[in-house]
């Protein structure tokens, strides 16, 4: 508990007021322009802050934001954003300090990093402890993010980064020698393939936990996907009750407190479409460590219009998420597949559960492309096992589809989770987006369709989306349906029809 007698005497205390405003992932809080605190004492807008309580060990950082409304912050409060309100857990109308912050040591690192000199671990674990303690404005968080973008980072630096966010935050601890994990590193649309593995690889006996994340850029997550049928957002303590039952689940992370810089610095590299390779390995191998995983299997797809366009660089990708998981004592493989198209049918929440479930039930309509990708990988999985010979994981993970045992997982997996007992319907308002001119489908742009997609409100509202009719190769006539929008609402629906006229994102060679 500090002494607030330590605190200058010429500061008054403030009136603690919580403003409902969700600032994501930063600490941000409101002085009045005509406190006398904010003339006097030389606070200014952009400036971090120090918050005491009386009963407080140590300060709260935030973010200096000014106001002119009193019905915002009056002049004798500070207001607070939700998240920072919490962090401080007083009741409004509590008598509150400030102070002008000390700038992190760590910053001096940072600069560094800028100036393009490598980092060791203590630099980076100092960097990631004061990101995780709200110490970083996220202008500060920035330029973090750009100096290891622009400068590179060495493979060693990637390793210590990942170290540092494991060892920032909590671990999870199943019990067993063998847990596996998936992680594909996007840019595919319709790409559903973790919803199909999870029910095989527990049919088959193997643990596998899945925690997964909602869309940041794409139509769907796996856990937006997952939610049209169950419910995703557990607590730990269920999480390893279902485990202990069926051998995994499909949740959403975000309740556990794994690698929690990684949300931060995610929060700052969308915005500033950035998505630098140092900093992609750590935040994906960050995270499966921190969940658990001992055995792991990344995805790289390449395409002319997927993260990663040519097979040299999903090489060097593989081997340095290869020499990372190996120094985090991680069994980790990578297969490099296609990703010149979207996989399967269905883009967005719910049409990528119809085709998952279409393919759990044997359908002869299911996506055959989703299905034996799915096989594949769930193959290399299974060969995890010490029982299961190399070569043999895929006839294993066909039979536990075909005989009917993944769906019956699935269905278990879906009823301890809690069942969605209300179906959720496609949009209401549909347009089929027709072809220009007789010919052969050749390409399919992943980025474009998947930002149509977007358009018509997937994820947020889960009915929305697409529906491809046509995939590469196939014939199509003009006048015949390339793909249908989804949508529920008329603004949504009203943008991505727009944009698929504009462009419609499939390039047709004319008969």
């Amino acid at each position: 508990m500090i002494d607030t007698s330590e605190l200058p005497t010429s500061i008054p205390s403030l009136k603690l007021k919580c403003v409902a405003i969700d600032t994501y992932k930063e600490n941000v809080a409101y002085l009045h322009r005509n406190c006398g605190l904010y003339r006097s004492e030389g606070f200014q807008a952009l400036s971090k802050i120090e918050i005491h309580t009386a009963n407080s060990t140590q300060p709260v950082i935030a973010v200096l934001n000014v106001v002119d409304d009193a019905s915002i912050t009056n002049i004798d409060e500070l207001g607070l954003s939700e998240q920072v309100y919490e962090q401080l857990g007083i009741p409004e109308g509590s008598e509150v300090f400030i102070n002008h912050a000390t700038p992190p040591e760590s910053l001096k690192s940072v600069h560094k990093k800028i100036a393009g000199e490598k980092l060791d671990y203590q630099q980076y674990l100092h960097i990631i402890q004061d990101i995780v303690n709200n110490r970083y404005s996220k202008i500060e968080t920035a330029a973090f993010i750009v100096g290891c973008a622009e400068t590179g980072m060495e493979r060693d630096e990637i390793l210590h980064l990942t170290h540092a966010m494991v060892d920032t935050g909590e671990r999870i601890d199943w019990g067993e020698d063998l847990v596996c994990d998936k992680h594909c590193i996007g840019g595919i649309p319709g790409n559903r393939t973790t919803m199909l593995l999870v029910p095989i690889i527990a049919a088959h006996g193997m643990l596998m936990p899945k925690t997964s994340s909602r869309a940041i850029t794409s139509p769907a997550g796996t856990a937006d996907t997952m939610e049209v049928l169950a419910n995703v957002d557990l607590s730990l303590r269920r999480l390893h009750e279902i485990v202990s039952q069926q051998r995994a689940f499909l949740a959403w992370g975000g309740t556990a407190k794994l690698a929690p810089a990684d949300d931060v610095l995610i929060s700052v590299e969308r915005p500033l479409s950035m998505d630098s390779t140092g900093q992609m390995i750590a935040s994906i191998l960050s995270k499966k460590i921190a969940a658990g995983a001992t055995h792991l299997l990344i995805d790289i797809p390449i395409g002319p219009s997927a993260k990663v366009h040519t097979h040299m660089e999903a090489l060097k990708l593989r081997k340095l998420f290869e020499y990372v998981g190996d120094n985090m004592g991680l069994h980790l493989e990578v297969v490099i597949t296609d990703g010149s198209q979207p996989i399967g049918r269905g883009i967005g929440p719910v049409l990528e559960t119809q085709d998952v479930m279409k393919i759990l039930g044997n359908e002869p309509n299911a996506p055959i492309d989703l299905k034996e990708k799915a096989l594949q990988l769930a193959g290399r999985i299974i060969e995890f096992d010490p029982d299961v010979r190399g070569g043999q994981g895929y006839a294993v993970a066909r039979d536990i589809l075909e005989s009917g045992r993944a769906l019956t997982k699935m269905n278990a997996i879906i009823n301890a989770q809690g069942c969605n007992n209300t179906p959720i319907q496609v949009g209401k308002l549909q347009y089929d987006l027709c072809a220009e001119d007789t010919g052969i489908v050749k390409a399919i742009d992943n980025l474009k369709i998947a930002s149509i997609a977007r358009l018509a409100g997937a994820p947020m509202d889960k009915g929305a989306g697409i529906y491809l009719h046509k995939k590469v190769g196939d014939k199509v006539k003009k006048g015949e349906a390339l793909f249908t929008i989804y949508a529920e609402f008329n603004a949504d629906f009203t943008f991505a029809k727009n944009a698929a006229l504009l462009d419609n994102s499939y390039q047709i060679d004319k008969l």
